[in-house]
């Protein structure tokens, strides 16, 4: 990862310069191999329909948030909002949700994307009970139905665990996400349920 924002932060330093040089009549051209990377680069950069569609889930929302903490008990209910706004010139959507947790404050953050390279969405997600990060990658339909595969680290095993979400909306201004993991017994059992209520 660290190695690949060194080579994008070189590409955008030579890029403009090169640039600069094809205009110049004592340079030379650029070649068909520089023009061309520079238009692969402008192309991966450029928001396109799914930048607009993240867009148009900027708001604020008020949140119900069910938790299972073992299987086949009733979830604990919880209360809470989100506010989502789109930055980067319009390239990411960034999701700030306060509320409850097993009794104490909990704050988040996400973010949500989508790479025009790979051609799927993808999420990161931190909040105040842990320090490690979740990434998850997917993809989402016109209606933003979406399906998403994450991994994070237990506390306990220190082993990744990959989970599914999955997001869609019940009218225009409610969506519910819900969250799979692995139970006690290895198969997939529900671990949480958001209803986002959409603020006017």
């Amino acid at each position: 990862m660290k190695c690949s924002s060194v080579l994008s932060l070189a590409l955008a330093c030579l890029l403009p310069a090169a640039s600069a040089a094809a205009q110049d009549d004592k340079a030379p051209p650029m070649t068909p191999e520089m023009k061309a990377m520079m238009e692969a680069f402008q192309k991966a950069g450029t928001p396109g329909a799914e930048h607009r569609q993240l867009a148009t889930l900027a708001g604020t929302y008020d949140l119900t948030v069910k938790s299972w903490h073992a299987p086949d008990t009733p979830p604990t209910i919880d209360k809470g909002t989100a506010t989502r706004r789109m930055i980067l010139g319009d390239r990411v959507l960034v999701e700030e949700v306060s509320s409850q947790m097993m009794g104490q404050p909990f704050t988040g953050q996400g973010l949500h994307g989508f790479d025009n390279v790979t051609g799927k969405h993808w999420s990161t997600w931190n909040d105040s009970m842990s320090t490690g990060l979740m990434v998850s990658e997917g993809t989402c339909d016109a209606s933003m139905a979406c399906t998403y595969t994450g991994t994070y680290h237990d506390p306990v095993s220190k082993k990744p665990v990959t989970s599914r979400m999955t997001t869609r909306w019940s009218d225009k201004s409610t969506e519910v996400f819900e969250m799979y993991a692995p139970g006690p017994d290895g198969k997939e059992a529900k671990m949480m349920e958001i209803t986002y209520k959409k603020r006017p």
